[in-house]
């Protein structure tokens, strides 16, 4: 996942110890004017090499892929994060054209040199007190979307919706090893759901979201809402699951309300109406009629979903 390497990101105050007890250390090993000149030095190119660090360390989010994107807009506002990266930018930048500044003034005696260093010194401190705002939000934004759970928006994935209580995730759980794959969402309640299966030697994902594709679209908050637009990046199929005997707790209308706007939602994906619990009832127009419990037609019912992605891997000698 493209955010679990990001590095720590230091504090401005944790910066400005770093570069300044560093820059005495490189003072004590020279004398005079040039152990001003190295301990100037060498506080601003620490200063500058790892603000420039924090910023490269993240990746363009002009370049991921749009499931990234959007998911990481939902947990964290894109567009502040990149005005920090840039800010943090011109602090890289600004403390190094400081350091050369300085460097310049270094003349004189001793006593007149070691003055202009404090003043280089307290300059290049203001620069990182500028920016430490967006340090602190480049921070809190790396630990939030570090949580984020490993999924591949380049695999062929089927996403499972669903009022709660319909058999979702003992579907996911039936047909895949999901069981030890859930991750915590930063927007749900609930652990997402994340499987894997193979056919004919193709990794397809399956992907169960409770808290999100559970429930109408005007029960969602907005980063609820945005997370079903990352999703919809995702989902190559939908299987909507209905309990026609509403033994879920949920009306059969009102199931079948939310497949029309999930259907709605996700545009040209293939939405495939499953009727689970079918040994209980069928009364329902449904593609794939399923009873885990009885465990009858389940395999089916997956077959459908692959057939309906028509997934096809491309070939290094496709031309």
């Amino acid at each position: 996942m493209i955010f679990e390497t990001l590095p720590t990101t230091p504090t401005s105050e944790e910066l400005i110890d770093k570069a300044f007890s560093r820059a005495t250390r490189a003072g004590r090993a020279k004398s005079g004017i040039q152990a001003q000149q190295s301990m100037l030095q060498t506080a601003s190119n620490i200063l500058s090499d790892n603000m420039q660090n924090v910023v490269t360390a993240w990746p363009d989010f002009q370049e991921i892929d749009p499931f990234y994107y959007e998911l990481a807009d939902a947990v964290v506002d894109v567009d502040e994060v990149r005005k920090s990266l840039s800010e943090i930018q011109w602090a890289s930048r600004k403390t190094k054209d400081i350091g050369r500044e300085y460097q310049g003034k270094l003349r004189g005696d001793i006593n007149y040199a070691r003055k202009v260093r404090k003043q280089g010194f307290a300059r290049l401190a203001s620069i990182v007190e500028e920016v430490e705002d967006d340090l602190d939000r480049i921070g809190k934004a790396r630990n939030d979307l570090r949580t984020l759970p490993d999924i591949d928006p380049s695999a062929p994935t089927i996403v499972v919706a669903g009022y709660p209580n319909v058999g979702k995730s003992s579907f996911v759980n039936t047909i895949t090893n999901a069981r030890n794959e859930i991750a915590e969402y930063p927007f749900t309640t609930k652990g997402i759901h994340v499987g894997h299966f193979d056919r004919q030697h193709i990794r397809y994902q399956i992907v169960d979201t409770p808290g999100l594709l559970d429930r109408p679209a005007d029960d969602r908050n907005a980063i609820e809402t945005q997370a079903v637009s990352a999703i919809t990046h995702l989902a190559d199929c939908i299987l909507f699951f209905v309990d026609a005997s509403a033994y879920c707790g949920y009306p059969l209308d009102a199931q079948l309300e939310l497949r029309d706007s999930v259907e709605a939602e996700f545009g040209d994906v293939p939405v495939l109406t499953v009727c689970n619990k079918s040994d209980l009832s069928t009364d329902v127009e449904a593609d794939m009629y399923m009873s885990i419990e009885e465990d009858d037609n389940v395999t089916e019912t997956l077959d459908a979903a692959v057939d309906a992605i028509g997934y096809e891997p491309e070939l290094p000698f496709d031309g």
